[in-house]
């Protein structure tokens, strides 16, 4: 840690602590985040305690969440609450709904009657949602309003918005009306009323109950700094920011891939073990019945392969082709779902799409495996049925691979979730019936 490599000399009024406290106050709160995750529980709480509360809560904030939550449970209640008052509403809400339900309730009694209101308002939302990732620290003013008074109120408040670069614009009922950039608030003449520098806006908002995701694709389009979030009478409730979305993009990414090979969405280094386990073995058991299914088509075939051993030597080449063919296609098409709107029809085009790469990577993979199996057994049988297994192998898997993920998203569930499994499954069973099966049809 860079506050123990110092070589100057700790000041006699400082203790050890109090020294690397303030230290860690000094750096941003991304890199005091990950110095506290190097240290054990016990320092952790120490330094926490004696750094500044605003820094605490930045820091906290920045924290992987498992450590986080850990952390945050050894507090007392009293300076747990302090810290999630010293947060803006979103982060503080994110962290108690990570909480184990006694912790939550023993905090929540500390916070001062207004931040309890504000985070359990941000509770009653879908994580997932709009609502559960927006910030309730935002400008919001009348209409009636001229761009003097604006700018007035502005300054009076700029210290308790989290982004203050947009002005939203609402009626005496706080529906949106409009967004105004506080560059042409500041150029607009003081007696300029709000409602006419409105003018006709394509504007453009979300329901609170908007999938987080497509909030992020939204903001990602229309290169916004933040997005309005209103109720379904389009009253404004608070805002999601560019850097929520970041935050986002980040996690939907990393959990997509998680997803795709049966690890836990949420999971890290930092995870307990047990949880690891608990979400990892269903999906390893599932991965061993599916593998059954491939072990039963190979022993279906025992007497063609006894028959020309070189077949168990060309069966593993079979199956990773196929099954790189269609990690490729599910790789995009996961990628696809993520990044846009889903769309049925544009969604099973793709596959038809990714039939025509897997038909034409086929042949030519196919093509060359020809050439090179028959310069080495001078085998044209032998040499034709593996190019002619490769090419439909490679086929099958482009197919499944794009496919996996639609099937999944059209039953309702993740379409990342163990999609790697189940394209593993189909791609070797697949493949082995494919190859042994023409070997034995056109060999024998």
């Amino acid at each position: 840690m860079n506050a123990k490599k110092n070589s100057d000399p700790i000041p006699p009024d400082y203790s050890s602590v109090q020294w690397v406290a303030a230290s860690l106050d000094s750096q941003h709160p991304a890199d005091t985040a990950d110095e506290l995750e190097n240290l054990s529980l016990a320092e952790q709480l120490e330094y926490i305690r004696e750094m500044d509360v605003e820094d605490a809560s930045e820091s906290i904030t920045e924290m992987e969440r498992h450590e986080r939550n850990l952390l945050m449970s050894r507090l007392s209640p009293s300076f747990a609450a302090a810290i999630l008052e010293a947060m803006s509403p979103d982060d503080a809400a994110d962290i108690l709904e990570d909480l184990d339900d006694d912790v939550r309730v023993r905090i929540f009694k500390k916070l001062e009657r207004e931040d309890a209101e504000e985070i359990s308002d941000l509770l009653q939302f879908d994580p997932d949602s709009a609502g559960g990732v927006m910030n309730t620290e935002i400008l919001a003013l009348d209409q009636s309003m001229n761009a003097q008074q604006a700018i007035n109120l502005i300054r009076e408040r700029v210290e308790e918005t989290e982004i203050p670069y947009y002005a939203y614009i609402v009626d005496e009922y706080r529906h949106l009306k409009g967004v105004v950039s506080l560059r042409d608030l500041l150029l607009s003449p003081g007696r300029t009323l709000l409602k006419d520098l409105l003018g006709d806006q394509n504007l453009i908002y979300v329901p609170f109950d908007t999938d987080k995701e497509e909030v992020a694709r939204l903001i990602s389009r229309y290169n916004f700094l933040a997005l309005p979030v209103v109720d379904h009478e389009q009253r404004l409730l608070g805002m999601v920011t560019v850097d929520d979305v970041i935050d986002i993009i980040q996690d939907e990414a990393s959990e997509d891939m998680q997803s795709m090979v049966g690890a836990g969405r949420d999971e890290t280094v930092d995870s307990p073990w047990t949880y690891s386990l608990r979400m990892r073995l269903p999906w390893l058991v599932m991965n061993v019945l599916n593998s059954a299914i491939s072990a039963f088509v190979v022993h279906l075939f025992e007497g063609t392969i006894a028959q020309m051993a070189i077949l168990a030597a060309l069966m593993p080449i079979v199956a990773n082709q196929a099954g790189n063919t269609g990690q490729q296609a599910l790789a995009v098409m996961i990628r696809q779902l993520a990044m846009e709107r889903f769309n049925r029809r544009k969604s099973w085009v793709a596959v038809l799409r990714e039939a025509k790469i897997g038909t034409a990577n086929g042949l030519i993979v196919g093509m060359l495996v020809f050439a090179g199996l028959y310069v080495w057994t001078r085998n044209l049988g032998l040499a034709s049925v593996m190019a002619v297994a490769l090419g439909l192998d490679m086929l099958i898997g482009a197919v499944a691979g794009a496919s996996i993920p639609l099937v999944l998203k059209e039953i309702g569930r993740d379409p990342a979730q163990a999609s790697s499994i189940f394209l593993t499954t189909l791609t070797d069973s697949l493949g082995f019936f494919t190859f042994l099966g023409l070997a034995a049809l056109f060999l024998f």
